[in-house]
């Protein structure tokens, strides 16, 4: 597995007004299932999962805006299967720092894992 851990972004997702037009604090957490043996043996990128493109795919998809949390981490999923045919699951978690709710929590946080049809 591949663990990229507490990325952070700067993102408009959300339905009310005010988090679209204000934006807020994000960290998404990404776990890649591939076979790993080929990459240990040659020591070459070309036969690896590259960590550099996953968090830039991570990017890409956290600056297009969306309502809701879970289309936002479909879509992370679905650009990480569609660049790396070899990755076999995917799990993916995306928190809003300090949401928009009563009461007082650090975030809230939306969690998918798929594997691969």
């Amino acid at each position: 597995k591949i663990f990229l851990k507490n990325m952070k972004f700067y993102a408009y997702h959300g339905c009310l007004g005010e988090e679209k037009k204000i934006g807020a604090d994000y960290v998404v957490n990404l776990e890649v299932t591939s076979n790993l043996k080929t990459p240990s043996k040659t020591d070459r990128l070309k036969d690896a999962v590259d960590y550099v493109l996953l968090n830039e795919i991570v990017g890409v998809e956290m600056k297009k805006r969306s309502n809701l949390l879970e289309n936002v981490a479909e879509r992370i999923v679905q650009s990480v299967f569609d660049e790396f045919p070899p990755v076999i699951a995917v799990k993916v978690s995306v928190s809003k720092k300090n949401p928009p709710v009563r009461g007082s929590l650090d975030d809230v946080s939306v969690s998918i894992k798929r594997k691969r049809n």
